[in-house]
């Protein structure tokens, strides 16, 4: 059986595996106080150019959205997302569980847009019953997107500044961000996120790590937010799980490098499947790769191959995503190129 279902099908790197086992027998501090975790976190403020960003490190990609949104908004607020946006499809309400709203606007391809953003503040501003309404405190967007898009850094700096005139804060989930900052297609650094965000996370789930986020605020976190951490289940008490995977992430650009391999085999994928007359749903410039299938041939390829149902087409064809990652294996994506 070969395995396109996601990008997170492996384990850990081998950087990282080497690292554990050399410092298997250390006997460290707990909750992230240990000698690696700090010198994760120094690494990455680095390499976002912020030496004053306070970084955290949780323990997966859904409770570190829960965890930043209930941190950062009044109990009355909600966070606007894209209608197709992970917090508000694929997370299992645990946003709402925390007794915040996902505020669901329309979308470019997974993408929000400073005008719909802008509008929806102003309207809602400007209707006199608002105080009966939930408020928007926070504008959540994803880098890549669900559909494995990407916003330019143009877009990123209107939400931005949307979001400053407005007052609210900008969230960027990153869960897949590797795989965004080394397309060919992205113009966005990690500096720009830190320049134009109020907080983001570098995934290492799907990028190379075993487990684990790594949450970054350019300049000041909410009050407690270790509490928070805590109370919401994200934080390990063997903090050095994740300080150990990040350092090693964050040495000698293995982060980025590692990330390549995703976009390289996602690119001979989709070539493929152009020469050979499949429709791409769209154009995505990352790791994941959304193509619509005859029933009957998604039915046979299934048997031979791992991938995603993704949504029904029409009555004969369904929507599936293929997902490469940084171990893809080149022999593995030929055999699914032959059985294409």
């Amino acid at each position: 059986m070969l395995y396109f279902e996601n990008d997170y099908c492996e384990g850990a790197h081998p950087a990282i595996l080497k690292k554990f086992i050399e410092t298997n027998m250390e006997k460290l501090p707990g909750y992230g106080m240990d000698k690696y975790c700090l010198s994760a976190k120094e690494k990455i403020r680095a390499a976002c150019g912020c030496p004053e960003a306070e970084v955290y490190f949780l323990s997966g990609g859904t409770q570190t959205n829960a965890t930043v949104i209930a941190a950062a908004l009044k109990r009355y607020e909600g966070v606007i997302a894209a209608s197709t946006g992970h917090i508000n499809g694929h997370e299992a309400g645990a946003v709402e569980y925390t007794g915040h709203k996902v505020l669901g606007l329309p979308h470019t391809d997974g993408k929000l847009s400073a005008s719909s953003l802008e509008n929806f503040l102003e309207t809602f501003y400007g209707d006199e019953n608002h105080e009966h309404m939930v408020f928007p405190g926070m504008v959540y967007i994803s880098h890549p997107t669900e559909y494995g898009t990407l916003y330019s850094c143009r877009e990123l700096s209107d939400i931005s500044n949307v979001c400053r005139r407005f007052q609210i804060p900008l969230f960027l989930d990153g869960a897949r961000l590797g795989y965004g900052l080394a397309s060919p297609s992205s113009d966005i650094t990690l500096q720009d996120i830190a320049r134009y965000t109020d907080v983001f996370y570098i995934g290492g789930t799907k990028v190379g790590a075993l487990c684990g986020e790594a949450v970054v605020f350019p300049k000041k976190a909410p009050e407690h937010f270790l509490t928070m951490v805590k109370q919401q289940g994200a934080l390990l008490a063997k903090g050095r799980l994740l300080g150990i995977q990040f350092d090693a992430l964050f040495t000698d650009n293995l982060y980025l490098e590692i990330s390549k391999n995703a976009i390289e085999t996602a690119e001979k994928l989709k070539e493929a499947l152009r020469e050979k007359g499949y429709r791409l749903l769209m154009d995505s410039p990352t790791n994941q790769i959304f193509v619509v299938l005859e029933n009957e041939k998604m039915k046979t390829l299934g048997e031979n191959v791992k991938f995603s149902f993704w949504e029904k087409y029409d009555d004969s064809h369904t929507t599936v995503r293929f997902a490469t990652s940084w171990a893809t294996d080149m022999k593995e994506l030929d055999e699914l190129i032959r059985l294409l």
